[in-house]
């Protein structure tokens, strides 16, 4: 099927639509992009396709040579071990089917960035380079963080019972909090002021502390909103630093 740049392909893996964009003259990479919870994959189209900003990014990769690929991940997963099962599975079958090096990239949102997180702790010698936008990464944090209002907390118990196959009176024992894993993986994460549900101080900031003592090149950029259309110029020149085979 054409799109804007090349070829795309839809399949399903456990029930969960996946797609893989081909870009016309690909560089040899391939990146997974892993969104928020407003994030989908269906039989005909995405998140990425539909929503006029992400289509612009998403373009911009495709241009730059990169094989994109994505899934719907069960829909609002919050990091759910079930989640990163499939991530891993479909980590696996785009590099069974399409010719790319065997070390991806990622492209991170939201709650997106905690499947993200646990990839980095499982198979970090896979993943060439991460680059977060507004990240979840504590989901504990967040949960107690959104004590203060009730119907967003409600809300967020009952999505992280049902991707955990949790009761509901469980949850605020049973949440995880930051999945930390020692790694050396190159991360920068982008935090758009103002415009985040998940508050810095809980997620970017912490996480980039914690790492100091393992990882110097993990950091974070500090955006304003309207800087937004330029991130996927800036992503893709982060990840060209790391172009480099193997």
């Amino acid at each position: 099927m054409e799109t804007m740049a090349g070829q795309r392909r839809f399949f399903q893996l456990d029930e969960q639509w996946c797609i893989v964009h081909v870009p016309e003259r690909p560089n040899g990479f391939a990146l997974f992009l892993m969104g928020d919870g407003d994030h989908f994959v269906n039989e005909q189209t995405s998140f990425w396709l539909e929503h006029p900003g992400r289509r612009q990014w998403l373009e911009d990769w495709l241009e730059r040579g990169y094989t994109v690929f994505s899934s719907h991940l069960y829909g609002r997963h919050w990091g759910s071990p079930k989640a990163v099962r499939l991530a891993r599975q479909l980590i696996y079958s785009v590099l069974k089917s399409e010719i790319v090096n065997q070390r991806i990239y990622i492209v991170a949102e939201g709650m997106g960035a905690l499947v993200a997180l646990q990839l980095l702790g499982a198979m970090p010698s896979q993943i060439r380079a991460v680059a977060m936008i507004n990240p979840c990464l504590d989901v504990r944090a967040q949960l107690d963080y959104e004590q203060e209002h009730p119907f967003v907390y409600r809300r967020m118990v009952r999505e992280i019972a049902t991707a955990y196959g949790l009761k509901e009176e469980e949850v605020p024992e049973a949440v995880p909090s930051l999945f930390l894993s020692p790694h050396d993986v190159p991360v920068t994460i982008w935090q758009l002021a103002g415009v985040s549900p998940y508050p810095s101080a809980l997620h970017s900031r912490k996480y980039e502390q914690w790492m100091k003592t393992t990882n110097n090149r993990v950091r974070v950029v500090y955006e304003l909103p309207e800087k937004r259309r330029q991130l996927a110029r800036q992503i893709g020149q982060f990840f060209c630093q790391y172009n480099e085979l193997p």
